[in-house]
């Protein structure tokens, strides 16, 4: 009929929000693409309001003050440059104090893994003769503990570390600053699994007396190493570098051998077959890495690049640069997770230590889509790692130029993860990690993956929208 309107032949369709409209276009065979979108911050109007005025009136300030913690966190290179006991080289740590992983906390909160780390180590330090006597000193006050962030050191797990632990020294010149980690315990009967058997007792004194003094000699000898462009390498050999090291670690094994091999007898047999069975030895390197170039970056003020997130088994924190203030809230449980022959979900702790400061330099889950051993964690296939890759890159500020994902067309890894975005999408971090027993000293009980609370990110961009 004249002037009738004729309807289109094809319809190509745009879909926002509910994504089951676009299922349904698809179903009869028409083109659709779904726009993901959702209200900001979940309609909180706080929440918005804070939001506006970072995105807004505050912008050109804060992402001034991004750009240079992502300059640093991306172009800073930490340099191993030695091996020392803690009470050597660590600031403020002397007496009966332990550095824990983790924001602070009180002996009556501690959770059952890091209590038996802390009894182990109040054990091997000789302060005690056993365990039961290591806890009443804890209870007591006798032992004092100190969060290990606070004296610019990071530890790994359910770990609490004494004056005598042998720690690695990681200088970042180009910020003028130092960090520490201990060296990696291996797999076992350990503390950081939250072992106190008489064997995990045992190996911390083997790292004091062995391992340590005899790494030390290798690093003086051998030199200083540029420890993240060796860690560029195992990247992009499938290594995540928190979860999976690997790759990394016989990479640092090979650099070292010639130094091994002159190591006097019996401490060259001892660390060889020490070194044969630790896979995770580049983890505490590698932390100690991370955190050198997170303490430079914490140094610039007014900025939303989250610069410490950790836990301690009973809660999780986050800081922002510029401030000492933490943001604290409970610790999640590991939720993506493959469990050991005869555990489950009912035996998990919840989720523990530093090693979280990984993800913040652009490894760990921001490397998964790399990682086909992370993968598996993440439902089994690559798609599933690369998923979690782009997880990061929605909450993230920027691209690492120095770790790349060959499987994803060597794209730098997402670095910088900016509270502003997590609020405003609800998307958390997730971490890459290991399960500890939560009651019965069992030690690691399987893997997974822990998604961060939001509680804290959200505390942390209120407070950073009020000093703008």
């Amino acid at each position: 009929m004249p002037g009738q309107l004729a309807l289109p032949e094809r319809v190509d369709v745009i879909n926002i929000g509910l994504p089951m409209f676009a299922d349904a276009v698809a179903a009869q065979g028409s083109p659709v693409q779904q726009v993901d979108w959702r209200i900001p911050a979940g309609g909180d109007t706080s929440l918005v309001a804070a939001l506006a005025r970072l995105y807004g009136t505050a912008a050109d300030e804060v992402d001034a003050a991004n750009a240079e913690v992502l300059r640093r966190l991306d172009q800073g290179v930490p340099w191993l440059v030695g091996v020392a006991r803690a009470d050597e080289v660590v600031p403020g740590m002397d007496g009966n104090t332990l550095l824990h992983c983790g924001p602070a906390i009180e002996w009556p909160q501690v959770c059952d893994p890091l209590r038996r780390s802390m009894g182990a180590a109040v054990v091997a330090e000789g302060w005690a003769a056993d365990t039961a006597q290591a806890h009443r000193l804890l209870e007591s006050g006798t032992v004092g503990l100190a969060p290990a962030n606070h004296h610019d050191t990071v530890v790994p797990m359910a770990s609490a570390i004494g004056p005598s632990a042998p720690v690695w020294v990681v200088d970042c010149p180009d910020g003028g600053t130092r960090a520490f980690a201990p060296i990696s315990q291996g797999p076992g009967e350990v503390p950081w699994f939250g072992r106190d058997t008489d064997a995990a007792i045992e190996r911390l004194r083997f790292l004091r007396d062995v391992a340590g003094p005899a790494l030390r000699q290798v690093v003086d000898q051998a030199g200083s190493l540029d420890i993240l462009g060796l860690a560029a390498q195992g990247v992009a050999m499938g290594d995540d570098l928190h979860m999976r090291t690997q790759a990394t670690t016989n990479l640092l094994i090979r650099n070292w051998l010639p130094h091994l091999a002159e190591l006097p007898a019996p401490s060259r047999t001892e660390l060889a077959r020490f070194l044969s069975g630790n896979h995770l030895f580049f983890l505490t390197l590698a932390m100690g890495a991370a955190r050198s170039l997170t303490a430079w970056a914490g140094q610039v003020p007014g900025s939303s690049i989250v610069t410490t997130m950790s836990r301690n088994g009973t809660t999780f924190g986050i800081r922002l640069p510029g401030s000492d203030a933490w943001y604290v809230t409970d610790a999640p449980p590991v939720a993506d997770a493959l469990y050991y022959s005869g555990y489950g979900p009912d035996d998990a702790a919840p989720d523990i230590g530093d090693s979280a400061v990984l993800e913040l330099v652009g490894l760990g889950g921001p490397a998964a889509g790399g990682s086909p051993a992370v993968a598996a964690f993440l439902g089994g296939t690559m798609a599933d790692g690369a998923a979690a890759t782009e997880g990061f890159r929605q909450i993230c500020a920027s691209r690492s130029s120095r770790f790349t994902l060959p499987p994803l067309g060597f794209s730098g890894t997402p670095l910088g993860v900016d509270v502003r975005q997590v609020v405003e999408l609800g998307v958390t971090p997730t971490v890459n990690t290991g399960i500890l027993h939560a009651r019965s000293g069992a030690g690691q009980v399987g893997a997974g993956v822990a998604t961060a609370p939001l509680a804290c990110f959200v505390d942390a961009l209120l407070e950073l929208a009020r000093a703008r």
